[in-house]
C-alpha cells in the first residue's frame, strides 16, 4: 500500500552572490557590539532577525530566504542555546553545537551578521524576569515540557529588544512556539514583524530538524512514520473521518513504529484550542520519543 502523500517544503538555499556577501562573516557577542554594528548600517536599512539554537540544516537557511522574501534588507542571525527552555532532563550538555559550520553555511545562505551571545551576556548576575503566555503554553509541548516556552518567550523578547529588527522569521515547524511568540509580540505591542516560514523536510518527508542527528539509521527509517501518520489522520479527517478515530489511528501508527506512546497527536484551532470536529482551517500536531530522541511534526488541515 502506498503511503499517504505529505506535501514537501523544499526552499532552496539563495546562491550567494559574491559582490554583496562579506568572505567571513561578521560575528559580534555582546549586546553593545551587536548594536553598534547594526547602526553602521545606517537608520533606514530593514533588518531582519533568524533566531536559532544553532547545528544550522536547511531549514535554518531558508529562514534567511524568508527574511529577505519579507523586505529584509540586512540579516541577523543569533546564535543561542537558550538554557531557560530546556528541563532538568532534557538534552542541553549535549545539543549540537559548531559555530564555524552554522558562519559557513550563514555566510553562503546572504546572512549579513551573526551574533553569538554568552549565557552570561543574556542572564548576567541577578537576572529575575520571566514571562509567561496564558493558555496557549499550557497543553501540548507546554504539558509535556514545563517551564519551556516560559524559557522562549523570555529569550526571543530579549532577542528582539537587542537587535530592534522589523522583521523576525521563525519555522513553522514549531507551531505551538510561532503562536506563542505572535501572542506576546502583540500583546507587548513589540515593533516587529513575526514571519512564519514553511516546513522544511527532506526528499522522503521527514522535517528537518538539528536534533535528527542523534537518529541511527534504523531509527532514521522508522521515524518516516509520523509524518506518514499525520498526513493519513489529515486525509482521512479531510474526507469525513471522526477526528477523535483518526487520531487514534495516528497514534497507533506512530507507537507501532517504534516510538514511544507520543506524547501528544492532536487536531488544534488558530488558539491551539482542541477540534473534536473539522470546522474550519486546523492544525494537526504530534510529539514523539523514539530511542533517545523526541520529534516533532505538523501539518495543516483545511476542510474541502
Amino acid at each position: 500500500m502506498t503511503p499517504p502523500t505529505l506535501p514537501l517544503t523544499l526552499s532552496p538555499v539563495p546562491s550567494p552572490v559574491s559582490s554583496t556577501l562579506p568572505s567571513t562573516l561578521p560575528i559580534v557577542r555582546t549586546v553593545a557590539d551587536l548594536r553598534r554594528h547594526i547602526a553602521g548600517w545606517g537608520g533606514g536599512a530593514r533588518v531582519g532577525l533568524v533566531p536559532t539554537m544553532g547545528a544550522l540544516h536547511a531549514g535554518h537557511l531558508a529562514l534567511v530566504a524568508e527574511a529577505r522574501a519579507a523586505g529584509a534588507e540586512r540579516v541577523v542571525a543569533s546564535l543561542f542555546v537558550n538554557p531557560k527552555q530546556f528541563g532538568p532532563a532534557e538534552d542541553l550538555d549535549r545539543y549540537p553545537r559548531d559555530e564555524a559550520a552554522d558562519a559557513s553555511s550563514l555566510t553562503g545562505a546572504g546572512c549579513d551578521l551573526l551574533w553569538a551571545p554568552s549565557v552570561a551576556d543574556m542572564y548576567p548576575p541577578g537576572f529575575a524576569t520571566s514571562i509567561a503566555v496564558a493558555h496557549l503554553g499550557d497543553g501540548l509541548d507546554g504539558a509535556a515540557r514545563p517551564g519551556h516556552f516560559d524559557g522562549v518567550a523570555i529569550v526571543v523578547t530579549k532577542l528582539l529588544l537587542a537587535a530592534g529588527p522589523a522583521i523576525a522569521v521563525f519555522g513553522e515547524k514549531d507551531w505551538q512556539q510561532l503562536a506563542i511568540i505572535r501572542r506576546f509580540v502583540a500583546d507587548l505591542t513589540l515593533p516587529v514583524e513575526i514571519v512564519g516560514a514553511p516546513i522544511v523536510r527532506d526528499p522522503d518527508g521527514l522535517a528537518l530538524s538539528s536534533r535528527n542527528i542523534y537518529l541511527s539509521t534504523d531509527e532514521r527509517r522508522r521515524a518516516l512514520a509520523l509524518p506518514r501518520a499525520l498526513a493519513a489522520a489529515r486525509d482521512a479527517i479531510v474526507g469525513g473521518a471522526e477526528v477523535a478515530a483518526a487520531l487514534a489511528e495516528a497514534t497507533a501508527a506512530i507507537t507501532a513504529a517504534g516510538f514511544d506512546v507520543p506524547d501528544y497527536v492532536a487536531l488544534v484551532d488558530g488558539d491551539l484550542l482542541p477540534m473534536a470536529t473539522l470546522a474550519g482551517p486546523g492544525r494537526l500536531l504530534a510529539a514523539a520519543r523514539i530511542g533517545t530522541t523526541r520529534l516533532i511534526d505538523n501539518v495543516a488541515v483545511v476542510p474541502r
